[in-house]
């Protein structure tokens, strides 16, 4: 049998630093780190902004953070096709998938803290209000996911009615909703205006707090990474001064959610949503963090009631 010649490996470090084996210079010693891309989340997919365009965004002494993809009317109304073709395959999900799918994305963020803390941080947060918004808005995934077999039960009724039938009353999603997010709690705020909307049968596009949206995308690879088909939930970076308007105009979105306290912004939805008689829901909550931010009666202001007449005795 052949001799075989042994080989040691030797770790050395040179003068400035960097590590060699054998002499040979290690393959990671002079690698740049792979910088990320914030896109935006349409159709399951991370498509950059259809315009090209992104703006800076930047921490509170000036240091650059990121380039944000800035989402545009088209993006928009590209969004608006596929959660169309998404909400109806959703709507007819079983309550207790939907259950499972919720709580399945509070199991991935609940194994991301960390990343989720230092993004919030990065954004301005304090660290004991970032880890404090990251548990809730963990949290928030899975009251809901628990309401999702509920609700129904509770807001459903039979009616008493003179002649002969059964009269059932039951809620059912209103379809395709656009909101415009809290500017504050970047992901908590977020969570709690997607969870009651998607967890009712709705598909939703929703624009991110402009001081906050890296919080938005990292989310976004959470949804992708669980069971929640695409479509369903679409995040479109961008400023909201250009994006009130096709958020609010469209013609094939049903219903248009606002969280804030600007008059003129919120007189902007209304005027719009009249074109097409779509409803508007606004929440002038200020603390995210507090019981009256996640209720089941947030599901019911994405929900129409509907009635069925069941002849009996015939």
């Amino acid at each position: 049998m052949p001799k075989v010649k042994s080989t040691t490996l030797v770790k050395k470090v040179s003068s400035n630093g960097t590590a060699s084996l054998n002499g040979k210079a290690s393959p990671t010693a002079k690698r740049l780190d792979v910088q990320k891309t914030f896109k935006l989340y349409i159709d399951g997919k991370f498509p950059r902004s259809e315009s090209g365009r992104y703006f800076k965004l930047n921490d509170k002494s000036g240091n650059l953070i990121a380039n944000i993809c800035r989402g545009s009317k088209k993006d928009f109304r590209d969004a608006v096709v596929v959660a169309r073709k998404a909400q109806e395959s959703w709507a007819k999900r079983s309550a207790y998938n939907k259950g499972q799918i919720l709580y399945r994305i509070a199991e991935t963020l609940e194994g991301r803290k960390s990343q989720f803390i230092n993004s919030l941080i990065k954004q301005g947060a304090k660290t004991a209000d970032a880890e404090n918004e990251v548990a809730a808005a963990i949290d928030r995934f899975v009251h809901y996911a628990g309401w999702s077999d509920k609700y129904q039960q509770i807001f459903s009724a039979v009616n008493p009615v003179e002649s002969s039938h059964f009269n059932f009353s039951f809620p059912e999603p209103t379809g395709v909703v656009s909101a415009i997010a809290p500017q504050a709690h970047g992901l908590l705020g977020l969570v709690s205006v997607i969870c009651p909307a998607i967890v009712g049968g709705n598909a939703i596009i929703i624009l991110p707090a402009e001081n906050a949206p890296l919080t938005a995308i990292e989310l976004a690879e959470v949804l992708h990474a669980s069971d929640l088909p695409g479509g369903v939930v679409n995040i479109i970076t961008g400023f909201k001064k250009e994006l009130i308007t096709p958020f609010s105009n469209h013609m094939d979105v049903n219903a248009s959610v606002y969280c804030g306290n600007d008059v003129a912004e919120l007189t902007t939805i209304q005027t719009n949503a009249s074109l097409n008689v779509k409803r508007v829901i606004h929440y002038s909550i200020t603390d995210w963090l507090s019981p009256e931010a996640q209720s089941p009666y947030m599901i019911m202001d994405l929900q129409e009631i509907k009635t069925t007449w069941h002849p009996v005795g015939i």
